[in-house]
């Protein structure tokens, strides 16, 4: 920064400048008190008498309209000794509209806090900052002066710098405010401070290599807890490289530090962490899976519940510290640390709940598929056999009414029967889905052929209804081709064949597939004038067991979205705009022949 250069400009001028003599001394003195000033034009140099920096400063203050100073603790001890009476001067010029006023910004603790109220007291506005840069400073309207020295216990300076040139003026006001806007105003700090309120250390670092630093410092200092949270793989890899993950290792080894680390889960990250538990066996060292995190890209350090450090990633596809990463930030806030801690051992919990969670998953998934396998052994002799003995009954000898009788109640064996088979398939089906296991059998069909023996098996297994079923062909000269496994795709057009019927008693049914050239894609609707889809299933129609039928589980329309998408496809579904009933449909990318 600007003030940098002017520190090392101080530094290396210390031996070229020369002191008045003192009988120079007493006629500036006098010229004061005459209200005679000496403004030396565009001028920048170094004052190394601690008199003559009194009187330098005592001149620059009351030649001022206008004065903010950046100060140590020690240089406001020294300030109120050597200048307050002229500062009190320029407050009662102030009350006459003579003065701007007097802004201080120093760093307010326990020893000083009378000395503030003493200011404050007086009219002299003040805000405390916790990270006061390297030198204390004042400016004017028309001079600054600085120095690099801690003025502890209020001892004179030995060298300043001082300058009339208006870029210095210029940069040191504009670094005068920016400290005034984010500092604390000094009653809020010294009520924390007589409440025992400590305002903690908060850094924003902008250099990596400084970043860095203070990372491996911070997990060094680790004297009881280390709690991790990676965003990404590769956040945790690069760890590793940067020796992050081997100091917290040292540490757990030689003082039982416990290091708990969340990253998401990936097969190189389950080695490494192997590896790493191999290198230290009886380290406590404990590692949880969790999923990557999108939107938060930051890897989050806290140490001891005392430290916090946040480092935002900028690039996470570079493999080293200093090219991933952005802005960090630095505290030790007791609120803010332990907000992060907060954070860390709720996704502690859910990590654990979601292990728990999967493991349920899984065993509930085995037992389901081992259930419904075992109800498809039976179903198939029950129905076999059930129809053979239907068959029979005519070429038995029971009376014509006994005949009948039985015929019914085979019926309705054959039907129960029929759809707990179908149950069976669908939980089948459902399981796959789930696991990810769907397999399909894709072959080049000709959908229209597809559709109408779908049309077909529904009228013939159409009973008593009085509903009507029509195709309307996109295109009745040039078939329709499509990539795609037939029988799930027949399935998915007789469950929506079957559903318009179920909640349709009479009307029309009118299936529809209609090319679209643009996107090289087929759409295939189906359209009743039924009772329509109940606000409640709507937005969440093509769930699990979203129905409000008293027949069927509600996995069909599950079951049928899935399949249409494992063939890169999609469907939804919508109520008619006249009212009556509902349409469902969906699209399928078409091949050539």
């Amino acid at each position: 920064m600007f003030y940098t250069f002017l520190l090392l400009l101080l530094i290396t001028r210390l031996t070229t400048s020369t002191t008045s003599s003192s009988s120079s001394h007493q006629k500036k003195i006098k010229n004061r008190e005459k209200g005679i000033t000496t403004i030396h034009k565009h001028q920048t140099r170094i004052v190394e008498d601690p008199n003559q920096i009194i009187e330098e400063i005592s001149r620059l203050t009351a030649n001022s309209n206008e004065l903010s100073t950046c100060i140590s603790p020690g240089g406001l001890e020294f300030s109120y000794k050597y200048f307050f009476k002229i500062k009190k001067e320029l407050l009662e010029k102030q009350k006459k509209g003579k003065h701007k006023g007097i802004r201080y910004v120093t760093k307010i603790e326990k020893d000083n806090i009378e000395l503030v109220k003493t200011y404050l007291n007086s009219g002299i506005q003040i805000r405390h900052v916790n990270n006061l840069p390297p030198m204390s400073f004042g400016v004017s309207d028309k001079e600054m002066s600085a120095t690099i020295e801690k003025m502890e216990g209020g001892k004179k300076i030995q060298s300043l710098l001082i300058s009339t040139e208006s870029s210095y003026i210029q940069h040191f006001a504009s670094l005068f405010e920016d400290l005034w806007k984010n500092g604390v105003n000094a009653e809020d700090r010294l009520k924390d401070v007589e409440a025992g309120v400590d305002l903690a250390d908060i850094e924003v670092i902008s250099r990596s290599s400084r970043a860095q630093k203070l990372y491996q410092d911070i997990v060094k200092s680790a004297s009881k807890e280390i709690l991790w949270i990676f965003p990404t793989t590769n956040a945790f890899l690069r760890q590793g490289k940067m020796g992050a993950i081997p100091l917290a290792i040292q540490a757990a080894k030689e003082t039982n530090v416990k290091v708990k680390i969340l990253v998401p889960t990936s097969k190189l990250i389950e080695e490494k962490v192997q590896q790493l538990k191999q290198n230290c066996i009886s380290c406590l060292i404990d590692v949880r899976y969790i999923e990557q995190m999108s939107e938060t890209m930051a890897t989050i350090l806290v140490v001891d519940r005392k430290h916090s450090l946040v480092m935002e990633l900028k690039d996470d596809t570079k493999t080293t510290f200093d090219d991933a990463i952005g802005l960090s930030t630095y505290s030790n806030s007791k609120a803010g640390v332990l907000s992060y801690v907060s954070i860390f051992e709720n996704l502690w919990k859910q990590s654990e709940l979601y292990e728990q969670l999967k493991t349920h998953d899984r065993m509930q998934k085995e037992f389901i598929d081992v259930a419904a396998h075992e109800l498809r052994t039976p179903i198939q002799p029950i129905l076999s056999l059930t129809q053979m003995i239907y068959s029979n009954i005519d070429q038995d000898e029971y009376p014509h009414g006994k005949k009948q009788q039985q015929k019914e109640l085979l019926e309705v064996v054959i039907r129960n029967a029929h759809r707990l088979q179908r149950l069976t398939e669908d939980i089948l089906d459902v399981t796959r889905i789930e696991s990810q296991n769907l397999s399909l059998k894709l072959e080049q069909i000709n959908l229209d052929e597809l559709i109408l023996n779908a049309i077909n098996d529904a009228k013939r297994n159409q009973l008593t209804k009085q509903v009507s079923l029509l195709y309307h062909q996109c295109d009745k000269d040039n078939a329709v081709f499509i990539q795609a496994d037939k029988g799930r795709l027949n399935q998915v057009i007789s469950n929506l064949i079957s559903n318009a019927i179920k909640f349709t008693e009479e009307g029309t049914i009118i299936i529809t597939s209609k090319k679209e050239e643009k996107e090289n894609k087929v759409v295939i609707s189906v359209k009743d004038s039924g009772i329509g889809i109940h606000p409640d299933i709507l937005r969440r129609l093509f769930q699990k067991f979203a129905t409000k039928s008293y027949q069927g589980t509600g996995l069909g329309l599950y079951i049928s979205k899935s399949i249409v998408e494992a063939h890169g496809g999609n469907m939804w579904a919508e109520n008619n705009s006249d009212g009556k009933g509902a349409t469902f449909a969906f699209a399928l990318p078409v091949v050539n022949k």
